[in-house]
């Protein structure tokens, strides 16, 4: 297999060996290249043998001596150089099968892609990797990979993901540690399912195969689940049950390896009516993309920025909206911008999700329409702080489609998108 050359880098290696635009990248000191993976792997190399095929068929094999992280400067029409790969699972938790009719079509595409674990942290099932991947994994020894377990019971994994090879899978998850990879696990916790003893027996396996993190999140239950497998939504006191297992065998993993390993996702404790641990419970906060420790690392960022800033008499008039789950939080966090800043007015609005509906709270769904619907008639003062993880990527989109131009002419306010970080969460209310 051979990858075609869709531009090159001005000033690159590959510009001054005269590789051109069209030309075919076929090998790297005698690999042959199939998609970013290999590519970015065996590019590393300080001395680089190329195979290149030109436009007009001829192959042409280039030296280049180069430091050993410079890039060969070859762009490709994808990313991954190859088409991304889809999830072959039917997991009866899943959220693409949850949303409504009408999204954009890459909300529901659901990507199941080892490269992207590796790449951008994507978490993966492992039902969809060939030998020759998982190979290839551990020969470049590449690290971490996270994996979506959810159980280590095959015939429940098979169940739930409704796919019944994902109990055999599982032996790859053993492979990668017996390796030396580094293993990021994540549990979506589903009422009735995988919960309870089925946890404790999850959670003793993957502690015996010495991963490095497990995240456990509650399910995410919209109001789309017509024809879906039941789940019961957590409440405060099946939430308080997985809480304790989940800082029970993290207290046993601080005592024996000196790292607590389990987590539970902020959500827990929010529904357990839990108080929210310190931010040293978290340690380096490896698992905030799961939403594990979200609340705790923005309070202690934003008590340093505190510190550090000198309060004063200055008139501010705000609005924060946010998921209802958050609000007290983000009310706590405006109140100790108040100590120093007593005349800062911010009201901080818990924006109830009737978009998806069901369960859902957390800031991260709230969508364009229930913002503009819910915040309409409010006095919203200067300006409307949202939390960052409402857009896509680039800032300017919800989920719903709307975008944050259609949020401001239909307030009248200006919009700001704020990240999960206290010194920009100060700056943000207090300029």
């Amino acid at each position: 297999m051979s990858v075609i050359i869709n531009d090159i880098m001005d000033n690159s290696h590959a510009q001054k060996a005269g590789i051109t635009k069209g030309d075919t990248l076929v090998s790297i000191n005698g690999h042959e290249i199939v998609d970013v993976l290999d590519y970015r792997f065996y590019q590393l190399n300080r001395d680089i043998q190329l195979v290149i095929s030109t436009k007009e068929n001829k192959q042409r094999n280039i030296h280049l001596k180069k430091a050993e992280y410079d890039e060969i400067g070859l762009l490709f029409d994808t990313y991954l150089m190859d088409e991304q790969r889809s999830c072959k699972n039917k997991c009866i938790f899943c959220f693409i099968d949850q949303l409504p009719k009408g999204l954009r079509d890459t909300l529901y595409f659901k990507d199941d892609d080892s490269r992207l674990s590796f790449l951008f942290g994507n978490y993966i099932t492992l039902t969809n990797l060939t030998d020759h991947e998982i190979d290839r994994i551990i020969n470049m020894h590449i690290s971490p990979i996270n994996v979506s377990v959810h159980t280590t019971n095959p015939e429940l994994r098979c169940k739930m993901m409704n796919n019944r090879f994902a109990g055999k899978t599982l032996y790859t998850l053993k492979k990668f540690r017996e390796a030396g990879l580094s293993v990021n696990c994540q549990i979506v916790a589903c009422p009735g399912y995988n919960d309870g003893e089925e946890l404790k027996s999850t959670l003793s396996d993957l502690i015996e195969m010495q991963v490095d993190l497990v995240a456990v999140v509650p399910v995410g239950l919209t109001g789309y689940r017509e024809g879906l497998a039941k789940i019961e939504p957590y409440n405060s006191e099946t939430a308080a049950d997985t809480l304790n297992i989940c800082l029970e065998y993290g207290n046993m993993c601080k005592e024996k390896y000196g790292r607590r390993i389990v987590f539970p996702a902020d959500e827990f404790l929010i529904k357990a009516k839990a108080e929210m641990p310190s931010a040293e419970f978290y340690e380096d906060f490896s698992a905030l993309e799961n939403g594990v420790g979200l609340v705790a690392l923005l309070k202690d960022e934003l008590q340093f920025a505190l510190e550090e800033t000198q309060g004063d008499s200055r008139i501010r008039k705000k609005t924060i909206a946010c998921g209802t789950s958050a609000q007290p939080f983000i009310k706590e966090n405006v109140q100790l911008i108040n100590e120093k800043f007593p005349n800062v007015d911010v009201d901080v609005v818990g924006i109830e999700n009737r978009f998806f509906g069901g369960e859902i709270n957390v800031s991260g769904l709230v969508v364009g329409v229930d913002l503009i619907n819910q915040l309409k008639d409010r006095d919203l003062g200067q300006e409307l702080l949202i939390p960052s993880v409402m857009l896509r990527s680039e800032g300017d989109i919800f989920l719903d489609d709307t975008s944050t131009e259609d949020v401001e002419k239909a307030l009248g306010v200006k919009l700001t998108a704020v990240k999960n970080d206290g010194q920009d969460f100060l700056n943000s209310v207090i300029e």
